[in-house]
């Protein structure tokens, strides 16, 4: 509590000496700036936000209500998105959690470590929806492009995510264990797994919660899943048919952000 107290006094303090002019005069210069990119995109052309809600208003009456018949269509679709997102989750945490122990600073060597960054800054370079282009370019259509997308995808994120976790153990810790002879192997088992087990199964539930949205527009170029319904219903413009497909996708996600949740208060919150 004393810690706290004095953290919240010190924040007051730079907040006073700040004064309130230098802060509203932060807040005019970002609105400033808010308002030139707004006016650069045409957000202030009054004629085409008002032909864009005309559009959205007979977009939204053609696609309700929904045409629940194919459901038996779809769930096939449904089905495959769910098994791409969990194989390229795990896929991906595979090759994430070596790849971020290699770019931690404490337990490897400069050139190592720049090494591994760069290559997570590369993967991460790449969005989901190219990933899976390329996939299907190297392994032609089907739900193996889309896992492999997500798994390329999930290593990126991953991988930095864990090295930067490594990073924050304490490196007492690390020195007590090098002190009695262990090697690097040793101090990533019973140091970093240890220490890290709650964040690294927090953070690898937060991809797959990702990765099954992701997955659901990896069909629009080929690499599986109920994307592959979603173009053809988007290209027809069926979109009855295209709103029953994101009510099955919504009902997915929030089963697995369910899921996720009960996994979390079970396991993770209570070490």
């Amino acid at each position: 509590m004393g810690m706290k107290a004095e953290r919240m006094e010190r924040r007051m303090t730079v907040g006073w000496a700040m004064g309130p002019w230098r802060e509203f005069g932060f807040g005019l210069g970002m609105l400033a700036v808010l308002a030139a990119l707004l006016y650069r995109m045409g957000f202030f052309e009054a004629g085409r936000l008002l032909q864009g809600g005309l559009n959205l208003a007979r977009f939204a009456r053609e696609m309700f209500p929904p045409d629940l018949g194919i459901l038996p269509t779809i769930g096939g679709g449904l089905l495959e998105t769910l098994e791409m997102a969990l194989a390229g989750t795990l896929l991906g945490f595979l090759f994430s959690f070596p790849l971020g122990a290699l770019g931690s600073r404490t337990l490897f060597p400069a050139a190592v470590v720049a090494a591994a960054r760069l290559l997570m800054a590369a993967i991460r370079t790449v969005p989901s929806l190219l990933w899976a282009v390329l996939m299907v370019i190297v392994v032609g259509l089907g739900p193996l492009a889309g896992t492999l997308a997500l798994a390329f995808y999930t290593v990126g994120y991953l991988a930095k995510l864990y090295a930067e976790l490594f990073e924050g153990i304490d490196p007492e810790i690390l020195e007590a264990m090098r002190g009695v002879g262990a090697k690097r192997r040793h101090l990533i088992r019973y140091v970093l797994w240890p220490e890290s087990a709650n964040a690294i199964l927090s953070q690898l539930l937060f991809m797959l919660e990702y990765n099954i949205r992701a997955s659901t527009v990896l069909g629009l170029v080929g690499a599986g899943g109920i994307g592959f319904y979603m173009q053809i219903y988007l290209s027809t413009m069926a979109y009855a048919r295209l709103t029953t497909v994101l009510l099955t996708v919504l009902l997915l996600v929030l089963a697995m952000d369910g899921l996720s949740a009960w996994i979390r208060r079970r396991y993770l919150l209570n070490p």
